[in-house]
């Protein structure tokens, strides 16, 4: 008797895109930094996407596998750096040249992760293209704190976030209908 594994993918992606499109609705301007985004964070953008990536490796994906461990846990790494200064611990925040460090790391990581989405479909293609552009917006925002870059920025991480959340819920519905109700343009 065998057991079919159901698809553990839609839920990486909508966690990391619901928390993508909250966090950068502040970045946009609309609300400040608060509990909700680092609650986001730290638990749906955070857990749900580590579990995702341990199920995606039972399935034997290590594209699925790297992409949800590494954002799951870049979702961490950033509310610890949020977090972490206000601890008493006697731990600096980061200055504007670290972060842009980081997010240029990071966007160096997705751009070379998009190669892997070549052979997938165009949404895939899209969330990682845009996500990279997201993080070297990020780079360019911390180094010039000008305020247009940040709220393009802000923008450019909500049509991200979309894309993501777009392919988790197309998976879904597709799936469950058993026929394209939303296209993902595959690409194979």
């Amino acid at each position: 008797m065998s057991d079919k594994l159901a698809n553990p993918a839609p839920l990486g992606l909508l966690a990391f895109g619901m928390t993508t499109v909250l966090l950068n609705l502040h970045n946009a301007g609309f609300y400040p930094m608060d509990s909700m985004i680092l609650a986001m964070g730290f638990a749906y953008g955070g857990i749900a996407q580590i579990i995702v990536g341990v199920m995606e490796f039972r399935k034997g994906n290590t594209f699925g596998t790297v992409a949800f461990m590494s954002y799951g846990l870049f979702w961490w790494t950033l509310v610890v750096l949020l977090l972490l200064p206000g601890t008493g611990l006697g731990v600096e925040g980061p200055t504007d040249k670290s972060l842009a460090a980081y997010f240029f790391m990071w966007g160096v990581f997705t751009l070379v992760m998009f190669f892997g989405t070549l052979k997938t479909n165009r949404v895939l293609q899209t969330i990682f293209m845009s996500l990279a552009i997201l993080f070297f917006l990020l780079t360019a925002r911390e180094l010039t704190g000008n305020a247009l870059i940040a709220t393009l920025t802000g923008y450019e991480g909500v049509f991200c976030g979309l894309s993501a959340v777009y392919l988790g819920l197309a998976e879904v519905l597709n799936e469950a209908n058993g026929r394209t109700v939303l296209p993902i343009w595959e690409t194979g």
